[in-house]
């Protein structure tokens, strides 16, 4: 089903990626995607501010806006044949992530890492959307994602194939720079409000807890996800 995505750099990759069927721009934005517009021959139109909010609502477009079929999910057979021979493979496991900025930055991230793909759920978990594409940045073009079912019996099925689960927890945990990530690693976060439901943290090999010592208990999810997500880079990548 088609849908009008908003935002600059989302709108250019799209635009690159030959996934935009026209592109909306608002009368008087200088921009260059006009120019991009025409050198890949997708249909534009320039018009005023209001059809732009009667396109997106009233949200922070930067001018432009894109039709696009929409964002296609991967399957999990999809995103391990894509692993490049001889890396080990990361994936991340998003359990009941509800915030679509939370997600568009954690894509923004997987993006930076080289993450091999993100699973969700399909029940009570935020969906690939055009507040996702915005705050991604481009980032959900290039990161792939699957939406399961079932979590805990997608992760019991990596697990078999010689994944380690290794879970955002504070319960039974050890600081996440004890671990050595070299390995094929899924990495777990839980919602923002939750953390992981009791089954699938039950189903995951370790826990890791990132120290704080201010008075605030916890982290953004999007902001633990790219802490952890760094320290499994470096640990696959010491200087």
């Amino acid at each position: 089903m088609k849908q009008w995505i908003y935002g600059r750099n989302t709108v250019r990759e799209l635009i690159k990626n030959h996934k935009a069927s026209q592109v909306f721009i608002v009368r008087n934005t200088n921009d260059d995607l006009i120019k991009l517009c025409k050198d890949n021959h997708v249909k534009m139109r320039i018009g005023e501010k209001k059809e732009m909010i009667s396109l997106v609502g009233n949200v922070a477009h930067q001018g432009v806006a894109c039709e696009t079929e929409g964002y296609d999910y991967a399957t999990i057979e999809e995103i391990l044949s894509s692993v490049p021979k001889g890396k080990q493979p990361c994936l991340l496991m998003l359990d009941g992530l509800e915030d679509p900025h939370n997600l568009g930055a954690i894509l923004r991230t997987c993006d930076a890492v080289g993450v091999d793909g993100v699973i969700i759920g399909k029940k009570r978990s935020v969906s690939l959307n055009a507040t996702v594409a915005k705050v991604s940045t481009g980032a959900i073009d290039h990161v792939k994602v699957a939406q399961v079912t079932n979590l805990t019996r997608t992760l019991d099925a990596l697990k078999k194939q010689g994944f380690w689960a290794v879970a955002c927890e504070n319960e039974n945990s050890q600081d996440y720079r004890q671990v050595d990530y070299n390995m094929p690693l899924v990495l777990v976060i839980g919602s923002e409000g939750f953390g992981i439901s009791r089954l699938l943290k039950s189903h995951c090999d370790l826990n890791v807890v990132l120290p704080m010592v201010g008075h605030v208990t916890s982290l953004n999810a999007s902001v633990a996800t790219a802490v952890l997500l760094y320290q499994v880079y470096n640990s696959r990548h010491p200087l």
